[in-house]
């Protein structure tokens, strides 16, 4: 097997199954050094176990970083203010979280003099294209090494007879107890895959869901909350100071105990396929409808639907792996334009699945209430202003209809 000459590989670590045999199967294909990067973003799985795990390999570097705050702040936040959702559903969750993680790698690889990074994602998924146009972006000669494209391991029987053909070590007792979803968490959601998910007819079974209870046994009494929104990013609770990571965990809670953000969906991946996901992102969920409360008193009507127009495709950015591309970053400059309005406070209430908006308001609100009241307005609006407007604006259609 000709293989490209490599020194040294920054491998993104998890500590689990597939990850474990990757650090072996490198340094024997590769015959190479292989570094570890473990990232917490909230997945609120332990990552330190990682580091044992990954000197019982044989690594020497070993990188487990808390990229939390930076996550919440520079990724997801950035992505809520342009109100992003594919495909009228999906809150991006994964989607958000390979940037970050790709950056970090490149970053890394420079630090340590490696030649390449690698991945555990497969060759049928969307986080392939993700990680390594991210990558790309950062790095046009970094190489990259994707096992799943390379090696013959179909299955996860084969990953196991790989992990005791070679004395690897798997902690079975976890593994036979493991999940039958292909599961992804982060801060912002945990996704599921796999198994009965494989048949879109299947419903998914109430055990599954982690973060969220059902919403026939969600709490019969209703929660309120308020968020102080400033420059488009919450930075209070009920008027408690928070970093943006903070606010996402907060919300996890709040909202995921009243079975606010669950979703099932069918959704159309980059590489060609149909693939069906369940998701759970109370935060998320949360923060959409959240925001657009918060634009809607505040954002004039055009920017406001400029924005809905342009979102679609701000939105496929990012499900495509164009984070820091330069069409996505001049989408972000001119909705970072807009958001210096979006300041105020919005209050929600919390029940039985729903996230209901029950308040808003602002200093730079442009609703006037002396304008669109039904009494008495005192001629702020002429209403016979309105019978030009109508005219003027049919005229092209009753030339049509002549």
């Amino acid at each position: 097997m000709n293989k490209t000459k490599i020194n040294k590989v920054v491998l993104a670590y998890s500590g689990g199954l597939d990850t474990s045999i990757i650090v072996k199967w490198l340094q024997d294909t590769y015959q190479c050094e292989v570094v570890t990067f473990t990232a917490d973003i909230g997945q609120g799985e332990e990552v330190e176990p990682a580091r044992a795990k990954a000197k019982a390999a044989g690594v020497e570097e070993i990188y487990i970083e808390d990229l939390r705050e930076e996550f919440a702040r520079d990724f997801v936040f950035p992505m809520f203010r342009a109100n992003a959702i594919y495909e009228g559903e999906y809150l991006l969750g994964t989607s958000i979280a390979r940037p970050l993680i790709s950056k970090r790698l490149v970053e890394i690889a420079n630090k340590v003099g490696a030649d390449a990074i690698s991945h555990g994602a497969t060759g049928k998924g969307n986080d392939q294209v993700r990680f390594e146009l991210n990558a790309y972006a950062l790095d046009a000669d970094i190489q990259v090494i994707a096992p799943w494209r390379e090696w013959d391991l179909s299955s996860r029987e084969s990953l196991m007879d790989y992990a005791q053909k070679h004395g690897i070590e798997i902690d079975y007792q976890k593994q036979n107890k493991k999940s039958p979803y292909s599961m992804d968490a982060n801060l912002l959601h945990i996704s599921y895959e796999g198994d009965i998910l494989e048949d879109p007819w299947a419903e998914p079974e109430d055990d599954m869901w982690r973060w969220t209870a059902s919403p026939e046994n969600a709490p019969d009494k209703a929660e309120y909350v308020e968020l102080t929104y400033s420059k488009g990013d919450i930075v209070a609770i009920n008027g408690q100071a928070m970093s943006p990571a903070s606010v996402m965990e907060d919300l996890n809670q709040r909202a995921g105990a009243h079975g606010v953000g669950r979703d099932d969906i069918v959704e159309n991946r980059f590489v060609g396929m149909k693939s069906r996901g369940c998701y759970e992102t109370p935060a998320g969920t949360v923060m959409l409808k959240a925001h657009r409360a918060m634009e809607s008193l505040t954002l004039d009507r055009e920017a406001a639907h400029l924005k809905d127009e342009l979102m679609p495709k701000y939105a496929n950015m990012v499900y495509n792996g164009f984070w820091f591309a330069p069409e996505r970053e001049m989408l972000q400059a001119a909705i970072d334009q807009t958001q210096a309005v979006v300041n105020g406070v919005v209050r929600l209430k919390f029940y039985k699945g729903n996230v209901i908006v029950v308040g808003r308001q602002s200093d730079n609100s442009l609703f006037s209430e002396k304008i669109a009241t039904f009494e008495d307005d005192q001629g702020a609006y002429d209403q016979k202003d309105a019978a030009g407007f109508i005219k003027l604006n049919a005229l092209r259609l009753r030339l049509k209809s002549l």
